[in-house]
């Protein structure tokens, strides 16, 4: 399953990432690398604990996070 993070400037001056195939993933960070970084780790952050909650089957996975 591909991923890809898209990412913004905010108003205030930070930067804002979000992965909008999975609910709830996005950060805040002061550069646009930091809120992507942010933002990868807790997408994978969700997916193992998904896993791990069984609410999704563990499966052979090719994880690409592209910023859009």
């Amino acid at each position: 399953m591909n991923y890809h993070i898209e990412y913004e400037q905010e108003d205030d001056g930070r930067w804002l990432a979000e992965v909008p195939e999975i609910p709830g993933v996005l950060a805040y960070g002061l550069t646009a690398n930091e809120a992507m970084a942010k933002a990868e780790i807790l997408a994978l952050r969700v997916i193992a604990d998904s896993i791990e909650a069984q609410e999704q089957k563990p499966m052979s996975i090719n994880i690409k996070l592209v910023a859009a």
